[in-house]
């Protein structure tokens, strides 16, 4: 399933500065059933946006109109952590998040989250604590995400830090591909070396 190319993104951003988040509490367990990639934003962080009678919450960061509308979550330390439910990043994606920015992922949720069109920005704890003091003076404030570059810009200030990605997947998010996407690009090649292999 292709997704929309990623190269250069600039948004508000929604501040979650607690730490350890784990998948379960992005999207709980009782919403797992779908095997599709679809409907699960109405999901995404159900037990923290919602009260017990289903009321949205106002002062959960994501219900808060100040900042409806971001494709950038900024999260605490250790984002992602528990199972590896694909589910956790399949909801971000449907939430309309390009990119969640953390100073620390678990691996495994990093890498869901690169097989689905979003991109994980790990940045220092002094970046990221810049990025959550800004948000919070100004909830328009905007973050730019270079990822030709690997760069995450903080717009106010034009303070700036670098970012790794590994070289497949890098390539993968400009051209809005996932893994099977890759391989059918090059199915030609593959036919050709395949093709070389049977002469000897």
């Amino acid at each position: 399933m292709a997704y929309d190319k990623f190269e250069v993104l600039t948004s508000t951003a929604y501040p979650l500065p607690i730490e350890n988040v784990d998948t379960d509490q992005i999207i709980p367990a009782r919403f797992l059933k779908a095997t599709e990639r679809k409907g699960f934003g109405d999901n995404f962080f159900r037990d923290w946006r919602y009260d017990k009678n289903d009321q949205p919450i106002p002062d959960f960061p994501l219900n808060d109109p100040k900042y409806i509308g971001s494709k950038i979550l900024v999260g605490g330390k250790n984002f992602g952590s528990g199972s590896s439910r694909e589910h956790a990043a399949w909801s971000v994606y449907d939430f309309g998040l390009r990119c969640v920015i953390s100073s620390f992922f678990a691996d495994i949720f990093r890498n869901n989250c690169l097989n689905i069109g979003v991109l994980p920005v790990q940045v220092s704890p002094e970046f990221a604590q810049k990025l959550f003091d800004a948000i919070y003076s100004d909830p328009k404030t905007e973050i730019k995400v270079d990822l030709p570059n690997q760069t995450v810009t903080l717009m106010s200030t034009q303070e700036s830090e670098q970012f790794e990605i590994n070289g497949y997947k890098k390539g993968n998010m400009l051209n809005g591909f996932d893994d099977i996407d890759y391989l059918q690009n090059i199915k030609e090649e593959i036919k050709i070396f395949e093709a070389a292999q049977e002469i000897y």
